[in-house]
């Protein structure tokens, strides 16, 4: 199935666009730390989800699923530490952070039906 038809990852592509546009304002001091590193863990989230959509098998694309849940939970940290910061302001980071939220929930959702569907495989070839 094509990556672009999953709800995760079109969820974590407009975050990936967020990130990136949230980002362009933090100082230039900046760019090699918490701008990278908040910009590659967003991008991480929807480039894991296409690859491992081109994976064969259910445990690769689960694997590469797990890459995209711990990419999010470092992304939810950056978020925090950003605003905390003064970076971005409280309502910046509440929307980035939603997107965040929403990209997790369907990627974990993702995770549990590939899980599902390999289950269920396994199943019926036993029988």
């Amino acid at each position: 199935m094509p990556y672009e038809r999953f709800t995760a990852w079109k969820a974590s592509h407009e975050l990936a666009l967020a990130t990136y546009r949230a980002t362009q304002s933090f100082p230039k001091e900046e760019l090699f730390g918490l701008t990278s590193q908040m910009r590659r863990a967003a991008f991480s989230v929807a480039a894991n989800i296409a690859e491992g959509s081109a994976k064969r098998g259910s445990v690769e694309f689960r694997r590469f699923l797990d890459i995209a849940v711990g990419s999010l939970c470092e992304l939810s940290y950056a978020i925090l530490f950003v605003t905390e910061l003064g970076l971005l302001s409280r309502e910046e980071g509440q929307g980035l952070e939603e997107l965040r939220s929403r990209a997790g929930r369907l990627t974990w959702g993702l995770y549990k039906t590939v899980s599902r569907r390999a289950k269920e495989a396994r199943r019926r070839a036993g029988n």
